[in-house]
């Protein structure tokens, strides 16, 4: 088996990876996007099944590992954590410590579009890798890359809440009353390849905050964690 080395700040670059594939060709095509593929017909498969296999290798270990370190916690817990560690933004900013971004196959209009910084397209690469790094080396070089670059983080994920912010903004705005956020888009620009939200949460009849994204997921994210600081901040006087 083929092992990762530690780096000083707990993550490998991609010179690092490469050289745990035997074979190239299932790297380059985990990095492989689907825009490219359609500028480069018959040359090589998108990354998207990779993605697939990787998805669900990641869930696995990471659940696992969760089960076996925190034999005290329940399943809500875990579910928490899990989903702290496998996020979209997780998984993005594991791809910018790799310097994935740079070596994606993109279409032009893609990389025009921001695509080397896009959250969920960089999340979605790491995702590939992780499957084709179990094609080609197995489970055991699989988990220590996923042990090495998300596991390590647990110690600092359990020590900040677990719940994203429309979770907590939810939780706490029902403690107060029978009325729940919602969110409306009120702004939404940009190509299909490269969206731009603008969303304001509301509750009842009063705006508490707006957030800006690439997705309106994102958006609400953000405006969750506005509004989330906004409704503490009374609190903490």
């Amino acid at each position: 088996m083929r092992f990762l080395r530690k780096s000083s700040n707990n993550m490998d670059n991609l010179d690092n990876l490469k050289n745990l594939f035997a074979d190239k060709n299932l790297l380059n095509q985990a990095l492989t996007h689907k825009s490219w593929v359609n500028e480069h017909p018959k040359e090589r498969e998108s990354n998207e099944r990779l993605e697939f296999l990787g998805d669900a290798i990641l869930e696995f270990v990471i659940s696992q590992e969760l089960y076996l370190r925190f034999p005290d916690k329940e399943e809500g817990y875990l579910t928490a954590l899990r989903a702290n560690l496998v996020n979209t933004q997780n998984l993005a900013n594991l791809a910018k410590n790799l310097d994935l971004g740079d070596s994606i196959f993109l279409s032009k209009g893609e990389e025009d579009g921001g695509g080397r910084e896009n959250p969920s397209l960089l999340a979605d690469t790491v995702e590939a890798i992780i499957g084709a790094l179990f094609l080609d080396s197995g489970i055991g070089a699989t988990e220590e890359f996923i042990k090495l670059n998300l596991v390590s983080e647990i110690p600092e994920k359990v020590g900040k809440p677990l719940k994203d912010p429309k979770s907590r903004l939810q939780e706490s705005i029902q403690a107060e009353g029978p009325l729940t956020p919602k969110y409306k888009v009120i702004e939404e620009s940009g190509p299909d390849h490269s969206k731009r939200f603008i969303l304001e949460v509301v509750v009842g009849e009063k705006v508490l905050a707006r957030g800006e994204g690439k997705s309106k997921s994102e958006a609400e994210q953000k405006a969750a964690q506005a509004a989330l600081e906004l409704v503490k901040r009374p609190k903490d006087r």
